[in-house]
């Protein structure tokens, strides 16, 4: 990490996010290690959350922390289908993607890649997207026939983005890869974010959601979380649906080399922020 004097680290941070005195405290826990970032949900479509989460990335970047984008488009692909005339059905919470559709979803996540990465560049924080078509780094085989074009990553080639990252930019990752055949696929983006985390030995990911994190049987956040409590919350239907799948692919990453996995409410002003820099955290950790 870049030397960074008191004053420029104090003129960097938001006036509502965390106090200088915590930041402090935590510049030298994340020194030189990834910290990857998935969003999706409402910050992807509500103008005023995708500006404070640009803003957020941008402060982590000028911290000299390195944090990695990756971004799904989910809302945004299901209005596009739509207007195709294609019903979007999903199965275990995974889209169904057949031929017309695959299309569609990779011009979305193309598109809002570049989106991503202009928002960036406007906030002075250099990115650079990675896409299927620009620089596939996501390998993948068929996750079922039953859902089509969605893919499940076998390789990932990190090279590329380590390279982007010395070069002090923000990679930005859209969750499309391509298998043996040079065929595109569709992967679900926590389990691109998932296995990017793994296959990086990041220190930290972070999935952005539409919720503030896992809540109890009182419907109150539980600020921490394991394999026993999570499995005893399935058992008692308390996480259920689409937050199975969720749950269980940040177990799995937490128990493959990832110290620590947050969910978050991208919702909340400067949460990635409160979750990395404070000490209260923000949302639901998820150890092994």
């Amino acid at each position: 990490m870049s030397k960074i004097t008191e004053e420029e680290i104090k003129k960097i941070l938001p006036l509502k996010g965390p106090s200088f005195e915590e930041v402090k405290n935590y510049l030298k826990k994340y020194n030189d290690e990834y910290i990857i970032i998935k969003c999706g949900g409402s910050v992807l479509v509500d103008q005023s959350l995708f500006n404070n989460f640009i803003n957020d990335i941008s402060i982590l970047n000028k911290l000299g922390f390195i944090p990695i984008i990756i971004h799904g488009g989910g809302k945004r692909i299901s209005d596009k289908l739509h207007e195709a005339g294609i019903k979007s059905q999903f199965l275990n919470g995974l889209r169904v993607t057949d031929k017309q559709s695959i299309s569609i979803v990779e011009e979305v996540l193309n598109n809002f890649n570049k989106e991503i990465t202009e928002a960036l560049k406007k906030n002075r924080c250099d990115s650079q997207g990675i896409t299927n078509k620009l620089n596939n780094i996501l390998f993948v085989e068929q996750e079922n026939k039953q859902l089509g074009f969605v893919g499940t990553p076998k390789e990932i080639n990190q090279l590329i983005i380590e390279q982007i990252v010395k070069e002090k930019k923000v990679p930005v990752i859209a969750p499309l890869g391509l298998d043996k055949n040079n065929q595109v696929f569709n992967i679900n983006a926590d389990t691109a974010a998932g296995a990017i985390a793994k296959k990086l030995n990041a220190r930290r990911l972070i999935i952005m959601s539409d919720v503030e994190g896992v809540l109890d049987d009182k419907k109150k956040l539980v600020s921490e979380i394991n394999t026993d409590k999570v499995n005893d919350l399935i058992n008692n239907d308390i996480i259920s649906g689409g937050m199975i799948p969720k749950i269980k692919n940040c177990l799995d990453v937490a128990s493959n080399g990832v110290k620590g996995v947050c969910i978050i409410d991208g919702r909340l002003d400067h949460s990635i922020l409160f979750e990395l820099l404070s000490n209260a955290g923000s949302g639901t950790l998820i150890r092994e």
